[in-house]
């Protein structure tokens, strides 16, 4: 098993720029032009902030979305929905904490909590971000490491009773994935982070696992459908729809809707697959990808439906009319 080298924020011949969106308010200079620029000659890859984030924010933050023109979705988002028990949100590789700062305003500050994290040399650029958002605590995690899932756990007092600020025990109801699936030496330890915190002792004591919500932009096609091959073996999961109210209302759509249908990014909303809970994970990565333990056999196998979600956006229209 493999875990992420520390200084994987910063590949041969890095050479990028700060990104630019309307989502961005201009008052935060926190997540603008010249504030990535500081953060990527000194975070790299992390002090930027991807395209994935803006679409997904558009799902999750209802004030990133101007009127008259809004959006219905299916499944709503857990933002807008009435929550009657506490939210503990995992945020994987949260870099900047774009998202992290945006989610925390939909958060009551007095029951929920997000966990923002990403490696340990990246929650300094984190701490300075989102010390103004009290809901929010910043923790190190390290793909694909079980020490540090461990070391997860114990924060939320899932192993240790009484270990966390609130002296009780918080499984996850959510984990935010924005933007991830990109290297291939990340894959693996991406899918078995994912593993960890879908296991005991992260499931509820009614065995639920969190909700998954991953924004998702197609850069290199076959290096990343391994990931959801085998993703798709241990996680259910279906892109988000959206539907078009006001003054351009229309049917429903996989978002986010464009005017060709050919835009290259998705959002899921995933679970874990039930039957999974009694399969043996691989300690391989190279077996993990290849689907090795799902099914309960040892064979290497591979999920299509993200293959067939790709087929299925030629021709992206969804009418439940």
């Amino acid at each position: 098993m493999s875990v992420i080298p520390l200084n994987h924020n910063f590949p041969f011949d890095l050479n990028i720029r700060p990104s630019t969106s309307s989502a961005t308010r201009s008052e935060d200079t926190r997540f603008g032009e010249i504030a990535q620029a500081s953060a990527i000659s000194k975070f790299g890859i992390a002090g930027r902030v991807w395209e994935a984030s803006y679409i997904l924010l558009s799902y999750l933050d209802c004030s990133n979305r101007d009127a008259p023109d809004q959006l219905e979705f299916d499944p709503p988002p857990f933002t807008r929905m009435a929550c009657a028990d506490p939210l503990t949100i995992i945020e994987l590789g949260s870099g900047t904490g774009l998202i992290a700062s945006r989610i925390a305003e939909h958060l009551r500050v007095d029951r929920d909590l997000l966990l923002a994290t990403d490696l340990p040399d990246v929650c300094g650029l984190l701490e300075g971000n989102l010390q103004a958002c009290p809901a929010i605590r910043v923790q190190p995690l390290t793909w694909g490491s079980t020490e540090a899932a461990v070391a997860l756990a114990i924060f939320l007092g899932l192993t240790t009773p009484g270990a966390n600020e609130a002296h009780s025990p918080r499984h996850p109801t959510h984990i935010i994935c924005s933007d991830l699936v990109y290297f291939p030496a990340l894959l693996a330890p991406l899918l078995r982070t994912l593993l960890h915190v879908t296991s005991p002792p992260f499931r509820s004591p009614a065995g639920e696992s969190a909700v998954i919500v991953i924004s998702y932009k197609i850069r290199s096609l076959p290096k990343e459908t391994p990931f959801w091959s085998a993703f798709g073996l241990w996680f259910e999961y279906a892109p988000v729809l959206a539907l078009r109210v006001g003054l351009e209302a229309g049917a429903w759509c996989r978002f986010p809707i464009t005017l060709d249908g050919e835009d290259e990014s998705y959002v899921f909303v995933a679970r874990r697959r039930s039957e999974s809970r009694t399969w043996t994970i691989p300690e391989n990565d190279r077996d993990l990808l290849a689907g090795v333990g799902a099914w309960g056999t040892s064979e290497g196998k591979v999920d299509d439906s993200f293959e067939t979600m790709l087929l299925m956006s030629l021709n992206p229209v969804y009418d439940y009319n």
